[in-house]
């Protein structure tokens, strides 16, 4: 409870760690929120930006690396970058930039990392605004989805030359998942409408600005169109035996403040609600014992919080 404007989550064999907005990485134990931080940072005070994403590196046990997204303000601009952590005992003991200059913006930054089965380092970045074209644009980490390695060098196997350029074309990118056969999945923003689950390609354009879902064969179509919009979050295939899903495919609603299950061969007639009554659902990721961890947007500045908001709450069954 009293989750000041959550933005991710990030969940180890013995912690939970949540990111908030204004910078403050916290630390669940032992089902008790600690109070003080794991690390403080200080990022730039816009509507969307901030401490944004989390991932824990893939040997987070032996090494305990993690990694964020952060938008920070420097001679009057906004970027973004990322964040290598090094902790010990819930306390900061080493943070290294490995990606930056990632054109930042006040409402659209995009923000998700995660490590992908292949332990590379996705990121999401938005559009500095929606009438850039810098999402077409290969000389600019905006509006893409990037792939590095864990020290931010950019993989040889990369589709473009020296780059950390995975995919382009993006809007708002707000959730990421690979399914068992290893293929990534985006779920993105759009303008009011038109929000987008991608299945994503290495080196493919998915059409933002000049294309939203579908309609120009120069772009690679979205699997599911919301219009109007439902602003989607964070996503997953689940993988545990402790809930029974009719479908593996989760995903976060903001707007349409629900959990929800889909299934893509069925379409949108077959999205069910798991969870609602909580408001907005940001972000939601499965722990090592089977059972989904979500956190509430409450107070993002579009939410109506409660006297506990925002939350973090745990699915059991």
């Amino acid at each position: 409870e009293n989750l000041d404007k959550p933005r991710a989550i990030a969940v180890s064999d013995d912690r939970i760690f949540v990111t908030e907005k204004d910078g403050a990485i916290k630390v669940i134990q032992n089902n008790t929120l600690l109070e003080s931080p794991l690390a403080t940072l200080r990022g730039a005070d816009v509507f969307d930006g901030g401490l944004l994403g989390i991932a824990l590196h893939p040997n987070f046990s032996t090494n305990h690396y993690l990694y964020v997204f952060l938008t920070y303000a420097e001679n009057g601009n906004l970027w973004n970058k990322i964040l290598k952590i090094t902790e010990s005992e819930n306390k900061l003991q080493n943070a290294e930039v490995i990606l930056d200059k990632i054109p930042g913006s006040s409402f659209t930054n995009g923000g998700f990392i995660k490590f992908g089965p292949d332990e590379k380092l996705y990121i999401g970045t938005g559009t500095v605004s929606d009438a850039s074209h810098l999402p077409q644009d290969l000389d600019s980490l905006s509006g893409k989805i990037l792939r590095i390695n864990d020290d931010g060098t950019f993989p040889n196997d990369n589709p473009f030359s020296n780059s950390p350029i995975y995919s382009l074309g993006h809007r708002n990118p707000q959730g990421m998942t690979w399914d068992d056969d290893g293929n990534l999945f985006v779920a993105e923003f759009g303008p009011e409408k038109n929000d987008e689950i991608n299945l994503i390609q290495a080196g493919k354009n998915y059409g933002w600005p000049e294309q939203q879902c579908s309609g120009n064969e120069s772009f690679v179509d979205a699997i599911i169109c919301y219009d109007p919009s439902i602003e989607p979050g964070g996503i997953l295939f689940y993988s545990g035996d402790s809930l029974d899903f009719e479908s593996s495919f989760i995903m976060a609603s903001m707007r349409a403040a629900n959990l929800y299950q889909v299934d893509f061969e069925e379409g949108l007639s077959s999205q069910k609600s798991i969870l609602s009554g909580i408001g907005r659902v940001r972000d939601v990721v499965q722990g090592p014992d089977g059972s989904l961890y979500v956190i509430t947007s409450n107070t993002d500045g579009k939410g109506f919080p409660d006297s506990m908001d925002d939350k973090l709450l745990r699915i059991l069954k």
